[in-house]
């Protein structure tokens, strides 16, 4: 009996992804001719063993905690384990402890990119619930390499942005409720014509840099072009990748950032270094009225009032920089609305 399956099936979910996986599992017939993989954002305490544990219950298919090596099965649900990427290989799992992309490890979009090089036609994307737009960009590299897309409708969404990203950003073959999700994927399965469509170099290489680690400067900027961004986890200048007119930034140790992504990310720095400065002012503002009242209890009354001014003044420029870091606070990139 041969093990090794026809399709590859990766799902994506983020905020509200159980519910959703939950019941997009129960869908699955026990002879389906693909191997699921699962990336659901956990935290980096994740318990992925306990999400096996809730779709076990729900499935004859078995289902496990991704591996290193372990050979790919038909009919067979793997899960992500927490911070780690899932990379998928013909035939086989690798487990990535490398950088995050979007802020994610595991990464739905490393996943996808991965299946989409090694099974290409035969490669099926699907987004879910979430916030933000991992996943998109994975998505792009399955369509682009013959495979196919599916999302989630976002009007039944928990949290409708993954799918809506996804949506914006390329041509999606189906978008569905879940209840038709298994109808859908079976028909796929079944009528699905291989062509031999060839995998296009730039995601062929972009899936065996995030594989081996790749820290070259000139094989990143081989991808795109060099932009004016610093990486706001390593300080290194970020390369321009345009998916569609979908923006994404790669560093050469390996972080990744949508555009929103980025600007989130730069907030936060930005918010974390002015609180910074506010700490140092205050504490040379409490050490200048430590020394006026030292200067006083001596009779240093000019040197006493000078420094007095001068922590009056910081007082003022603390107040000022309470607002400013209030004011960027608010400009974290909203969460989009859901539609009707």
């Amino acid at each position: 009996m041969d093990e090794k399956p026809q399709f590859i099936i990766t799902v994506g979910a983020s905020a509200g992804g159980i519910s959703a996986l939950q019941e997009l599992v129960v869908q699955f017939p026990e002879d389906i001719d693909a191997a699921v993989f699962i990336v659901l954002h956990l935290s980096k305490r994740g318990i992925a063993g306990l999400l096996v544990h809730r779709l076990q219950h729900l499935t004859h298919l078995p289902c496990v905690v991704a591996s290193e090596g372990i050979p790919i099965k038909k009919g067979h649900i793997y899960v992500a384990p927490p911070d780690n990427h899932l990379l998928i290989k013909k035939d086989q799992i690798k487990i990535s402890n490398g950088p995050e992309e979007n802020r994610w490890r595991p990464s739905i979009d490393v996943m996808m990119r991965s299946a989409a090089v090694a099974y290409g036609e035969r490669a099926i994307g699907i987004v879910l619930t979430g916030l933000l737009n991992d996943g998109t960009a994975g998505m792009i590299a399955i369509k682009k390499c013959g495979g196919t897309c599916l999302v989630q409708d976002p009007n039944e969404a928990e949290y409708p942005d993954m799918p809506l990203s996804v949506i914006s950003n390329t041509e999606v073959d189906y978008c569905f409720p879940l209840s038709q999700m298994g109808f859908v994927l079976n028909d796929i399965i079944r009528t699905k014509e291989i062509t031999g469509k060839p995998i296009p170099p730039d995601i062929a290489r972009e899936a065996e840099i995030v594989e081996n680690a790749v820290t070259r400067i000139d094989v990143n900027n081989s991808l795109g072009s060099q932009s004016t961004y610093a990486c706001p986890d390593c300080g290194g200048v970020l390369t321009e990748l345009n998916d569609n007119n979908f923006r994404r930034y790669r560093c050469y140790t390996g972080h990744v950032y949508s555009e929103s992504e980025l600007m989130d990310n730069q907030t936060h720095q930005m918010e974390s270094t002015l609180w910074v400065a506010l700490r140092m002012m205050e504490e040379k503002r409490h050490l200048l009225t430590t020394l006026t009242r030292e200067e006083k209890h001596k009779g240093l009354k000019n040197l006493a009032a000078d420094h007095q001014q001068r922590a009056d003044d910081l007082a003022v420029h603390i107040e000022n920089i309470k607002e400013i870091i209030f004011s960027v606070s608010t400009q974290k990139s909203p969460v989009l609305h859901r539609p009707v």
